[in-house]
């Protein structure tokens, strides 16, 4: 992934029909909303994919859908580890890479149990490595089915094998996250967090970019912090714009991903908000504050002049 400027790299959603089929055509929409809007990459086949809810046939059709609509605008990379032994954990990373991906991305807690050890860890990483010739991987330190945090120590190891170039970071914890940016720094790696309470620290930090569920609903507004961050005469629109994340994390995290697929709706995306995965209900009350939201960023977008994707 390029990191010499930053860059938002969508967790891309799965548009299904009413009846719970993937929606292609939405797909398509979704894919060139999320490029309009100024992503440098693409994160096909992940959670907000709802990956664990789609079948292997269908995990590897949404990525090769992607990839032709994208069409090598930017890079994509996409999930490849799914549990099992590491023999076949390898099988299915080789057909993720021989879709065209940047990078396969590994789930670190599918890798070892949780009360296995770190040892067990990196055991386990260096053997899919080692099983999967020269493709380039990342780590995605997902919350299901349970979040494994792969320390700074560790990352390090991984990234000075040459083979990793992204790690999605969902650890939470700023100081970690420098720590991380200090050991692992080689040509071509790249962090990209996904806990905006902090995005503004963690880019000026270091991190190559943002990787977060926020860009499901303004995708625009990401690519324009990534952008920002740093610009002086920028400064009070960049707090403003890390206040409203931290002040609306709740609503967007309620019966996620349904909320998102709402709030695009409202945004005038033809979408459903049909979702396999089993998140709770999405009440009549969860829909109001999701209105509130869309009332509130509608004021934001307008005060920044931000370009909106179509």
């Amino acid at each position: 992934m390029k990191t010499s400027a930053k860059g938002f790299i969508p967790v891309m959603l799965t548009p299904f029909t009413h009846t719970g089929a993937i929606d292609f055509d939405a797909l398509t929409r979704l894919t060139d909303y999320y490029l309009q809007a100024g992503a440098a990459g693409l994160f096909a086949n992940c959670l907000s994919s709802e990956m664990f809810e789609l079948s292997e046939q269908e995990r590897i059709q949404v990525i090769k859908h992607v990839l032709n609509v994208v069409n090598g605008a930017v890079p994509v990379v996409a999930t490849g580890t799914f549990g099992g032994p590491i023999e076949q954990q390898a099988d299915f990373v080789k057909k993720v890479h021989d879709t065209g991906t940047e990078a396969v991305i590994l789930i670190t807690g599918l890798l070892a149990d949780e009360t296995e050890s770190d040892a067990v860890f990196n055991e386990r990483v260096f053997q899919l490595l080692d099983r999967t010739d020269t493709i380039p991987v990342g780590f995605y330190e997902c919350p299901v089915p349970y979040k494994r945090l792969i320390s700074p120590g560790q990352l390090q190891l991984f990234v000075e094998t040459g083979r990793v170039i992204y790690h999605k970071d969902t650890s939470l914890d700023l100081a970690q996250i420098k720590e991380k940016l200090r050991l692992a720094s080689r040509p071509g790696f790249g962090l990209y967090d996904a806990y905006m309470v902090h995005a503004v620290d963690s880019l000026k930090a270091g991190s190559a970019g943002l990787s977060c569920i926020q860009g499901n609903y303004f995708p625009e507004l990401i690519v324009w912090l990534c952008d920002n961050y740093d610009n002086a005469a920028q400064q009070e629109e960049v707090a403003k714009v890390q206040q409203f994340i931290i002040d609306n994390m709740d609503v967007m995290h309620h019966v996620y991903p349904t909320v998102s697929k709402y709030f695009l709706q409202l945004r005038g995306f033809d979408m459903s908000t049909y979702t396999r995965r089993s998140v709770g209900t999405f009440t009549p009350d969860i829909a109001r504050q999701v209105d509130t939201l869309f009332a509130s960023y509608t004021r934001l977008q307008g005060e920044l002049e931000l370009k909106v994707a179509i």
